[in-house]
């Protein structure tokens, strides 16, 4: 019975959907049309193309023509071209994720009912109007706008635009169309009202056990007695009239296997529905997008998020249905449980915009919806576990596994360049890594320009060309300063040498900003993206942050402008794989206080953004030697952090670490002159003891005696 039911029914379906839904034939696009205008009669030859011939009555109108090619435009454009063209025309436009939204030009201003209900494809240039259905390409939008602009219209007529001239066969065709999708819904009933049995056998077949009639009946899903198939509709245009059915039956095989056979009417070229759109509020921003009408019934009843299904499940995704998506900002693509849906899940991922959609990928634990309903399954779990879709900033571990195996075996190299100068820092750091942002900070009047042009210099002296951004002080005192460090003495005093060491200075791959002062941190970047194009710069170091917030800032939150700031150089350093190094100066501490993360002027981005913080501590009320230290408060290479006492030698302008080996002398003295001392003490008392032992040894014998006296007086 089970068997002989369900190749009736497919007998029963093709025989009636053969003649009408399975027959393909190519029809010109719809997308194919031009201005019905009389005004543009007059414009060059060179508009009018080959695809239209002008009418008698002075319109113009389409004949088709073998040679021509319509679907794209004759001329290139890019999404720039478009948007130029339409701030010349002083039209509003909103930037979506894969159209351009813009006021709708068919309809009269002060009916619109959504501001923006005009698409336009950012790829191809065809446009839609969501509620007039008006279509066309991006030339015909250029032809309308211009008419309107001549005539001083605010809107046009949407029968502006006419299609190619149906033939008595083609129109014939259509209203037998129409007139199937009636006599189809019409003829079908809901599920709700079947007998409970048949209803029971109906959902066994389609495997929807599980599926209420609740949801059923919201979908609008109905059944077709004649051949037992589920009849999905599609609702669309303005009043949301029924515009063509979907019917799906089920076939038994050989193998005691169930596949199922879609057909639709109107003709799959002219089918374009997203079954459960209608279902979608306006102020809904999150949808499931499945690729089949059962599965978008499942994810509904499991999780009461928006779903909608494709027409065509994963074959095709018609760029004509990318307007009605564009409203959401996260879009989760769940195709089926196959490499094949999950391929076209990336393929459409590219189409609906990267950045908002996410993938469900295949495997045991996450079948197709309605096989997870089936089987209990967490739709919502699931559908919260999918991955963001794959662009250039995801990879698999396959494309990482080689450079994995590259650092593990390259430590040091990885590690970056070390400094010669600064032993300590390279046992934190482990050295200098291009992409990394550093933030330095310490007290002012602390050393801080000196200390980190030393720390510069001794990178640069090893290879990494660097680029200086002084901006507090000129670098003409910066290029002494950096000159005196390098030669290690006070050139002031021999000035003989002056050539000598300027000339070996001059070979160094240093190169200076010529910005003194506030500055705009455009102008900055700009200069350091040439920096680094020109001159193949590594290292950059931006003395400090505080003169890039300009006074043309003053009516912004400081704070947000800093945050900009250090956006913008975590950014560049990124992008450009380029070490920037940034001084930042610190908020007003105590002067016995010293100075910690959160003392950093707008801590918060400041240390977040930043690969390495490093502070210059100074103890102010200390004199003596080993006054400055180094400490670094963050490494996100390798997570050590620590600090170490710095020495400054103001003959060379230079920090040196002091030698640990005088500290250990020193303890090792200490602890050998605390070992005599105590040795010394155990000898006194040692003494000490043997004389009180001499004592009582001297006290015992006359203690004897008398008592020996005391018992011969007693016997006497």
């Amino acid at each position: 019975m089970w068997r002989s039911l369900l190749l009736r029914g497919t007998t029963c379906l093709l025989q009636v959907a053969a003649p009408r839904c399975l027959h393909q034939r190519h029809f010109p696009p719809l997308s194919c049309v031009r201005l019905l205008t009389q005004r543009l009669l007059h414009r060059p030859p060179k508009l009018l193309g080959k695809g239209y011939f002008l009418a008698h009555s002075g319109t113009r109108a389409y004949k088709k023509d073998a040679k021509s090619t319509v679907e794209f435009p004759t001329s290139p454009f890019t999404i720039t071209d478009i948007k130029h063209y339409l701030r010349s025309k002083e039209i509003l436009f909103h930037d979506g994720y894969s159209c351009l939204h813009i006021p709708s030009i068919f309809i009269n201003p002060s009916a619109r009912r959504d501001t923006f209900s005009l698409f336009i494809d950012k790829t191809t240039g065809q446009f839609l109007c969501k509620e007039t259905l008006v279509e066309g390409s991006w030339e015909d939008l250029q032809d309308c706008l211009e008419v309107m602009q001549k005539e001083e219209q605010d809107f046009l007529s949407p029968h502006v635009l006419l299609g190619y001239p149906e033939s008595m066969e083609e129109q014939e065709e259509r209203e037998s169309e129409l007139r199937e999708v009636q006599r189809i819904w019409s003829s079908s009933v809901p599920l709700t009202d079947v007998p409970e049995e048949e209803a029971l056998l109906i959902k066994t077949m389609f495997q929807i056990s599980k599926v209420s009639n609740a949801t059923l009946k919201k979908f609008g899903v109905r059944l077709f007695k004649p051949t037992k198939s589920l009849v999905f509709p599609w609702f669309g245009g303005p009043d949301s009239s029924l515009k063509g059915v979907k019917l799906l039956s089920a076939q038994s095989t050989d193998n005691n296997k169930v596949i199922y056979n879609e057909a639709t009417v109107p003709r799959c070229n002219s089918y374009y529905s997203l079954f459960g759109l209608p279902l979608v509020g306006r102020l809904d921003s999150e949808v499931v997008l499945t690729g089949s009408e059962l599965d978008t019934l499942a994810v509904s009843q499991a999780t009461g998020l928006p779903s909608v299904a494709l027409p065509r499940g994963d074959s095709c995704l018609p760029p004509i249905l990318l307007p009605y998506l564009e409203q959401f900002k996260r879009v989760t693509l769940w195709l089926g449980a196959d490499i094949r849906s999950w391929e076209a899940s990336k393929i459409y991922s590219r189409k609906l915009g990267l950045k908002r959609c996410s993938l469900v990928r295949p495997g045991e634990c996450r079948p197709c919806p309605v096989e997870a309903l089936a089987k209990g399954k967490n739709l919502g779990h699931i559908i919260k576990s999918s991955i963001p879709a794959a662009h250039k900033s995801i990879v698999s571990f396959k494309q990482l596994r080689e450079d994995v195996y590259g650092e593990l075996v390259n430590t040091e190299q990885v590690a970056g360049v070390k400094w010669a100068r600064f032993p300590e820092l390279n046992r934190i750091l482990k050295g200098h890594r291009k992409g990394e942002l550093t933030v330095f900070t310490g007290p002012t009047g602390s050393g801080k320009t000196t200390f980190i042009s030393e720390v510069a210099l001794d990178l640069c002296m090893q290879g990494v060309n660097t680029l200086w951004g002084s901006f507090e002080i000129n670098n003409v005192r910066l290029a002494k300063v950096m000159l005196t460090q390098f030669a290690m003495q006070r050139l002031e005093d021999n000035l003989e040498q002056y050539d000598f060491w300027a000339d070996k200075f001059e070979e160094l791959p240093l190169y200076f900003m010529t910005f003194h002062g506030q500055q705009n941190i455009k102008a900055v970047l700009d200069t350091m993206q040439h920096a680094v194009y020109l001159y193949d710069i590594n290292h950059i170091i931006i003395d400090n942050l505080q003169f890039m917030m300009g006074l043309e800032n003053l009516s912004v939150d400081k704070f947000a402008v800093q945050d900009h700031i250090i956006g913008a150089f975590r950014k560049f350093a990124t992008n450009s794989s380029c070490h920037v190094t940034l001084v930042i100066h610190p908020r007003k501490e105590e002067d016995d206080r010293e100075l910690q993360t959160a003392s950093i002027f707008g801590s918060a981005k400041a240390s977040q953004e930043a690969d390495n913080v490093l502070i210059l501590q100074e103890k102010k009320l200390v004199t003596c030697p080993g006054r400055r230290s180094l400490q670094v408060t963050k490494n996100r290479f390798d997570g050590d952090v620590g600090i170490f006492p710095l020495d400054f030698l103001k003959p060379s302008l230079t920090f040196a670490t002091p030698i640990k080996g005088k500290h250990k002398l020193r303890k090792v003295a200490s602890k050998m002159e605390n070992e005599e001392g105590e040795g010394k003490d155990v000898e006194i008392k040692k003494v000490e003891v043997t004389k009180e032992k001499a004592a009582k040894t001297a006290k015992t014998p006359r203690n004897v005696n008398n008592s020996a006296t005391r018992k011969e007086s007693v016997q006497k």
